[in-house]
């Protein structure tokens, strides 16, 4: 049991490094000798635990990227009547998190999505499944809050989903280097006056 915990303590350490060299760098320009240096570990401790570089990337999607982005923008919105209401604090948290990151190179999902795109599709349908849900998630806040009456019922889900994530991605990408509390203040204020023009008609008096 002690070596499991022992084995699974260094998986976390390595992944956790690892992300944060991609982040920061790309996959493509991380070597597995990158990740080595920064954990003083041997290429055979590397390849004792992972198959790859492209199989050790793919267990960050699955164990820290996914977790991350359900725990940030998927799981704030489960459970909640008033979707518009929780979408604007969920959003309002997130950015704020940018905000104080110092070494902010963007949303994350965004930034692999687009170095993976055309280049690997079998990562790519890992980076992919976790957009559909977070989709699938947005889509279900949205249909909650029409039918429990915060959302005109002509509305259409589908649409308001792709438009939030566009426009997350979006100011994630315009807050890297230029006045993020700025940028994220005038977003949210605009985001807020999209969300009163979904209201049904009787409570936009």
């Amino acid at each position: 049991m002690d070596k499991n915990l022992k084995r699974m303590a260094t998986m976390q350490r390595m992944q956790v490094t690892g992300l944060a060299l991609f982040y920061q760098n790309g996959f493509y320009n991380t070597s597995v000798d990158d990740i080595l240096k920064e954990l003083s570990l041997s290429k055979g401790a590397f390849y004792y635990h992972f198959d790859s570089k492209e199989d050790f990337f793919i267990q960050i999607i699955e164990n820290l990227l996914a977790r991350k982005m359900y725990s940030m923008l998927i799981e704030p919105l489960e459970g909640h009547d008033n979707t518009l209401d929780q979408i604007t604090q969920c959003f309002e948290d997130a950015l704020e998190t940018a905000v104080h990151n110092e070494l902010d190179f963007g949303f994350v999902l965004s930034n692999f999505v687009n170095e993976f795109n055309g280049r690997n599709d079998k990562i790519m349908k890992h980076l992919n499944d976790i957009l559909r849900i977070w989709e699938v998630n947005l889509v279900s806040a949205i249909q909650r809050g029409k039918f429990n009456g915060y959302i005109d019922r002509h509305v259409d889900s589908e649409g308001v989903a792709v438009y939030l994530m566009s426009a997350y991605i979006g100011i994630r990408t315009l807050m890297v280097e230029v006045a993020p509390s700025a940028r994220k203040y005038r977003f949210m204020s605009q985001l807020r006056q999209y969300f009163k023009s979904l209201e049904p008609k009787a409570k936009m008096v």
